[in-house]
């Protein structure tokens, strides 16, 4: 299964357990594909070294240049299609040109607002708890 996943899907799987990082361990194990694009991994960049993720990042004993690059590593990139304006946030549509590009099944979000959206060109959009859901063996 191919995944795009949210920036906030995954700063919360590199600095907290649960559904986010069990999709990141997903990835691991070669259960999904996640992929990336260079303006999702901008805003990673630019997201871990706020401040209220601090006391994560310290507990994490890792960089974020190292954090970056282990998910950098772990996610495929691709070049984002072009969409314009599609949804009211642009990192939103950041996400959304990603998914398009790598021909995702899945986009995972915990943005309610990109998530009230359902789908994209056929995508659906889901939080991590769902595409777990969707995962499962069954």
């Amino acid at each position: 299964m191919r995944v795009v996943a949210d920036t906030n899907t995954v700063v919360s799987g590199l600095l907290w357990t649960g559904a986010p990082r069990a999709l990141l361990d997903a990835a691991r194990a070669g259960r999904i594909s996640l992929y990336t694009s260079a303006a999702l991994l901008a805003e990673l960049i630019d997201v871990l070294p706020r401040t209220q993720f601090a006391k994560r990042l310290s507990a994490s004993k890792m960089s974020v240049e190292r954090l970056v690059r282990r998910y950098a590593r772990l996610a495929r990139r691709v070049v984002a299609a072009d969409i314009g304006r599609v949804a009211s946030d642009p990192d939103d549509d950041a996400v959304l040109a990603c998914a398009l590009a790598a021909g995702a099944d899945l986009i995972i979000s915990g943005d309610k607002r990109l998530r009230n959206l359902k789908t994209y060109h056929g995508i659906p959009i889901v939080n991590a708890a769902e595409a777990l859901t969707r995962l499962a063996p069954g």
